[in-house]
């Protein structure tokens, strides 16, 4: 917890003062009534139990003294918040060795089902692009408030030969350049952007994905990546079974290069943990959150009960 005006804590010594005076004031009047010299008289004049009491109302109302001092230095906590303003452009692989069925039902079903869960949860105010590579890379839906056609976009994925990665950060990067142009959010500060790429397999055609990594570092775009498959898993091109391993090197490269996280996902339960994950970083912020007024009306609750306390404790039976 953190406070927008912390100087005012040292307010709390007054109640310490308080606390001092108060204990001060008792040790007086224990003395006085140990004046007496017959110890008979101790407990009609000052009761056990009746004294205890008695010290409940004042040690209420310390209490909501305090509550209220800490109120006014406005403590806040730090809340994730939905972000009004964002664009994320999703890059899915569709080359061939998507059809591997070491995640099932199948790779692509699996990263349908979870892109499609992700885009889901995003903040209504985030703008959603998404692009398809293999043999090239397509920008099959350019950054839109519109989720249900990003969606529907994302479940009519089909797949093709080869993977151009290089090629589907540079058609993402156009992608984010164009929906951002010149905007800039209500503060004045440049809307937050950033790239999801999945990707099962090795580059195979197109720009080197290093030069594209670049490119996302000059733009100041950072590119969260998936390394999506099992190490083992396989796929049949004309009746011949070749591996498919995700190039987990260039991924977690790109990541780190860009500012972005790295992810694996090797199951359909892995890959929707990896697409929370990124949905919580994407689609929220932390801001602050000023608590006071919670704390405001807990001093009220312990002020009102120190005052019945001290009816209870002082009222005489007629």
């Amino acid at each position: 917890m953190s406070f927008l005006h912390a100087e005012r804590l040292w307010l709390l010594l007054g109640v310490l003062v308080l606390v001092i005076t108060y204990v001060a004031v008792l040790r007086l009047r224990t003395r006085s009534i140990a004046r007496y010299t017959n110890p008979e008289l101790h407990e009609r004049l000052a009761p056990t139990l009746a004294g205890r009491r008695r010290h409940v109302a004042p040690a209420l109302a310390l209490v909501a003294l305090s509550t209220l001092l800490v109120a006014a230095a406005q403590p806040t906590r730090l809340e994730q918040v939905p972000r009004e303003e964002g664009v994320v452009v999703l890059a899915i692989d569709t080359s061939l060795s998507m059809t591997a069925t070491d995640i099932e039902p199948t790779r692509l079903e699996a990263a349908i089902d979870g892109a499609t869960s992700f885009v889901d949860d995003l903040p209504a105010g985030i703008e959603v692009g998404l692009v398809a590579f293999d043999s090239d890379a397509r920008l099959l839906v350019s950054p839109t408030t519109d989720h249900a056609n990003v969606q529907a976009a994302i479940e009519s994925l089909t797949t093709n030969p080869r993977t151009a990665t290089g090629e589907a950060v540079f058609t993402s990067l156009d992608a984010v350049r164009t929906a951002l142009a010149d905007e800039t959010t209500s503060s004045g500060e440049a809307v937050p952007a950033a790239i999801v790429l999945l990707s099962d397999g090795v580059e195979t055609v197109g720009r080197p994905v290093e030069e594209a990594t670049t490119a996302a570092v000059d733009a100041k775009v950072p590119v969260s990546t998936i390394a999506y498959g099992t190490p083992t898993g396989t796929v049949n091109i004309e009746g011949e079974n070749l591996p498919v391993p995700a190039d987990t090197t260039a991924m977690s490269a790109v990541a780190e290069a860009t500012g972005g996280n790295y992810f694996e996902a090797t199951t359909a339960g892995e890959l929707q943990d990896v697409y929370a994950n990124i949905q919580t970083t994407i689609g929220y912020e932390t801001q602050p959150r000023e608590v006071g007024r919670a704390l405001l009306g807990a001093a009220f609750a312990v002020l009102l009960l120190a005052g019945g306390f001290a009816v209870l404790t002082t009222a005489r039976p007629l």
